[in-house]
């Protein structure tokens, strides 16, 4: 006999509680997300409409900028075809096409991340050893 294990949690978007899957969000939100998607998408599909910027569509879809943003980072919308839906870096802000973090700040990490490596595997040697000694006081009384 097979347990199905569910893992109840709270949308995110209205706080519903409900069963999580594959989905971030309670069937209710869902089926508003991909009414919304469709409703972008829709407008993207047009030719005169491919070349638009993140702001452009938001003004003329009124859907949620960080709702086209996550289509974006799920590849629902895919920037190669529509090349000018740029997002912003989740460190600087810097716009950017792929991933969530832009070449700066993932070489800077990249650049921390290999300092804090070399300092884990070579520790500091302590160059002034003392030497261990130890005093008996023999002024204390029986």
């Amino acid at each position: 006999m097979k347990v199905i294990r569910l893992e109840l949690t709270n949308c995110s978007n209205c706080g519903a509680v409900f069963a999580k899957n594959v989905i971030d969000v309670c069937p209710s939100c869902h089926r508003e997300e991909e009414k919304a998607f469709q409703v972008v998408y829709t407008f993207l599909r047009k030719q005169k409409n491919r070349a638009a910027v993140l702001a452009e569509v938001v003004e003329a879809t009124g859907v949620e900028e960080k709702l086209i943003i996550k289509f974006l980072k799920q590849n629902r919308l895919r920037t190669s075809q529509f090349p000018q839906l740029a997002y912003p870096c989740e460190s600087c802000g810097e716009p950017i096409l792929e991933k969530k973090l832009c070449q700066k700040c993932s070489a800077q990490i990249l650049t921390k991340w290999d300092v804090a490596k070399e300092q884990v595997q070579q520790p500091e040697v302590d160059t002034k050893k003392r030497p261990n000694y130890y005093r008996l006081n023999d002024n204390e009384k029986d």
